[in-house]
């Protein structure tokens, strides 16, 4: 079938409204729902709040009744293995590494935006589009395909799409990114589809009661592991035993809560030690950072630069972003970050993302 476009759906409003905008313009619409993760492995984490998760039993019987509505092919794509093998496992070593991971963003690399597009060229499809918040051009000068932030700015994803390369842009759509959430769905309302008023999915979805300790401590009585012992002191900066932990993957850097140490000012998460399986605690200020280095960098709407460039720098989702700037290295998949003003919590893990404006130059993670 010719132009073919093949509709990530989740189940939720946002790819419900592309599937159906999409069809409604006349274009070749094939559905398809990814498969991630068995929501009755680990039962003890089963949870009876709504947790607003994504990838659930309910989510597929959603995108199937979308489907059958708009009158579109529609198709369940089983990624289990692979997502267990690329998200789950990157992302407790990770955090057994003393670092904070961000299984979103490796959703994206490794499944969305990489195996997504291979199965979609098994129905014929040269195209893909998903219900991301964020918009995708092409610089006829450059000859590059460039990220800009969604129009609506308290709905943008780019920061969690920082790996996308060039030939997976030129055949990705992101249809809702001019627009307003409320006006999504509206459409959604216009077009008839029954998850107008759906909830946004907030948790990661094979986290369900959103304790990452408690989920890999139950993932390794699954396999049958025996982890290792993670135990070990609570010290402060300078080296002064103030009490014990119970694990490292229990703690992140700039947590507050739950260190379980008594004093008379607020004490906060600086670094954890995973070898010497120390976390290290002190005041606020101790969390300034005025550089940072940021390894497997991908550059998206600019070629590598060979001198220093000058971005705004996001180090997490919600941060409102810093001005600093970013100095090639002698690895061309490393930089160096220094900021105009020392920023708070720099977490070891997470994302570093560049901005020029609403252009995504690219971004990497954060050592």
């Amino acid at each position: 079938m010719p132009d073919t476009v093949a509709v990530a759906m989740s189940g939720g409003v946002d790819s419900s409204v592309v599937a159906g905008m999409l069809h409604a313009q006349g274009e070749n619409v094939v559905g398809m729902t990814m498969q991630l993760w068995n929501q009755r492995r680990l039962p003890e984490l089963a949870t009876d709040a709504p947790t607003g998760r994504c990838c659930s039993l309910d989510d597929v019987y959603d995108a199937r009744h979308v489907a059958q509505l708009l009158g579109i092919p529609y198709y369940v794509v089983n990624f289990e293995k692979r997502f267990e093998e690329q998200v789950v496992k990157p992302f407790i070593d990770e955090y057994l590494a003393g670092r904070t991971p961000i299984p979103c963003t490796l959703c994206n690399n490794f499944i969305k935006f990489d195996q997504f597009l291979e199965m979609a060229e098994g129905v014929g499809a040269e195209r893909i589009a998903t219900g991301h918040y964020a918009q995708i051009g092409e610089n006829r000068e450059t000859g590059r395909h460039e990220m800009r932030r969604s129009a609506d700015r308290g709905k943008d994803q780019t920061y969690f799409l920082f790996g996308l390369r060039q030939d997976q842009l030129a055949r990705t759509m992101f249809p809702l990114g001019g627009m307003q959430k409320p006006a999504v769905r509206e459409l959604a309302r216009e077009l008839g589809i029954p998850t107008a008023a759906k909830p946004d999915s907030q948790e990661i979805c094979f986290v369900p009661n959103g304790d990452y300790a408690q989920f890999i401590n139950a993932y390794f009585r699954e396999q049958g592991i025996a982890p290792e012992e993670t135990r070990g002191e609570l010290v402060t900066s300078d080296g002064r035993v103030v009490g014990e932990h119970s694990g490292v993957h229990h703690f992140t850097v700039g947590q507050r809560r739950g260190i379980g140490v008594a004093a008379g000012e607020p004490l906060y998460v600086i670094a954890t030690e995973p070898t010497s399986r120390r976390v290290v605690i002190g005041r606020t200020e101790e969390l300034q950072r005025a550089s940072m280095k940021v390894n497997g960098i991908n550059w998206i709407s600019i070629a590598a630069p060979a001198e220093p460039v000058r971005a705004e720098v996001k180090i997490r989702n919600k941060h409102a972003g810093a001005a600093a700037s970013v100095f090639p290295t002698s690895d061309p998949t490393r930089v160096e970050v220094r900021f105009d003003q020392p920023q708070r919590a720099v977490t070891p893990g997470q994302g570093a993302v560049f901005y020029s404006g609403d252009l995504v130059l690219g971004g990497g993670w954060i050592e």
